[in-house]
């Protein structure tokens, strides 16, 4: 089992985006002190749910200052890039840091970025697997040419290429967000493996694993692929001695937070939206994930991983919005849990 922390530089109410920023790299670097696997960095526009507006930058520089976690974007957002230039920046962090990079990628919501970016709806709604399908070729070929509905353009060599390194996969890993049983067939035709979010609990993430499995076998994807492919599920950790006292500090400050970071979002057609109550969101998360004792949250992580076969987390920590709470729930994570969960697979 591999526990990572899940970052956004939230930006909670009365702090700036600069103390946000800064929780999200300190988060980051104690996510190694503590002995986790990886952390995994959010991406947003225009919004305070979180400040790091290019997840692939901010993985650059965590990547400089770690030397042994895995750190990946959650998720980058495809259709608001070109492909190409995310798969050169995704090769570049692969061959520097000697294959300790993942990408996460998703299709992102019909937000205003499309507008920003000029991307325009028609990518959101129809663009991704032409976008998911370039980047994987360009992380995987010596030369790609493209002659698609978004892209063309004449065969380029592909440098850097991530496969002239020497690590335990000849190129960036791939993780594709999956919202939806289309989402995951994407990621199955393609041999891809999963992030799951944190808004779902075990059923439904078993129920995805399985979907994903099915229609990888379908599709021909080899056995042993399917076996081995590594799906990450993200959810919310905050350690306490009690369980009421862990619940709590979530409760005083994530539906300030989801109140003013989620009502921020823009449409970009003026669609109408429906946003979540915060705190009820906040109560749902409280009841899904790792929230409590140190040996509560060992025994939530393995019942997910037993119920989901899913053995990758992304857990968000930074729930307090405040930095030394941050600091605190990253050491107790890697002192008091993980020890808990040795052994198990």
């Amino acid at each position: 089992m591999r526990v990572g922390s899940f970052v956004l530089g939230a930006q909670f109410p009365g702090q700036g985006e600069g103390e946000a920023l800064h929780r999200a790299v300190r988060c980051a670097e104690l996510t190694e002190e503590a002995g986790l696997d990886a952390v995994w960095l959010g991406e947003h526009h225009f919004v305070p749910y979180g400040t790091c507006p290019s997840a692939i930058t901010l993985a650059a520089l965590l990547l400089g200052r770690t030397r042994r976690i895995r750190v990946g974007t959650a998720v980058s957002v495809l259709p608001t890039v070109h492909p190409v230039a995310l798969g050169e920046q995704a090769a570049l962090l692969h061959v520097t840091s000697g294959g300790r990079f993942s990408l996460g990628v998703g299709r992102g919501g019909p937000w205003v970025d499309l507008e920003v970016f000029g991307a325009g709806l028609e990518a959101y709604e129809r663009g991704f697997p032409e976008s998911l399908d370039l980047l994987v070729r360009w992380l995987s070929e010596p030369s790609v040419a493209a002659d698609g509905e978004r892209y063309r353009f004449r065969e380029v060599p592909v440098v850097p290429r991530p496969s002239e390194v020497l690590t335990e996969v000849p190129g960036p890993e791939v993780v594709v967000a999956c919202t939806s049983p289309a989402s995951v067939r994407l990621a199955a035709e393609r041999g891809l493996p999963m992030l799951l979010g944190m808004h779902v609990g075990d059923e439904e993430k078993a129920e995805m694993v399985a979907l994903w499995r099915r229609h990888a076998h379908a599709c021909g994807r080899p056995a042993p692929e399917v076996r081995s492919a590594s799906h990450v599920s993200a959810g919310v950790c905050q350690i306490a001695d009690r369980r009421t006292d862990a619940a709590e500090a979530l409760l005083k400050a994530m539906p300030g937070w989801l109140r003013q970071g989620l009502g921020a979002h823009v449409t970009v057609d003026g669609r109408e939206r429906r946003m979540r109550d915060p705190l009820a969101y906040t109560e749902l998360l409280c009841g899904l994930h790792p929230v409590g004792p140190p040996r509560l949250c060992a025994d939530r992580l393995a019942a997910t991983s037993e119920r989901t076969g899913i053995s990758r987390f992304a857990l968000f920590v930074e729930g307090t919005g405040d930095l030394a709470a941050t600091e605190e729930n990253v050491r107790r994570l890697g002192s008091e849990v993980l020890p808990r969960l040795a052994g198990r697979p």
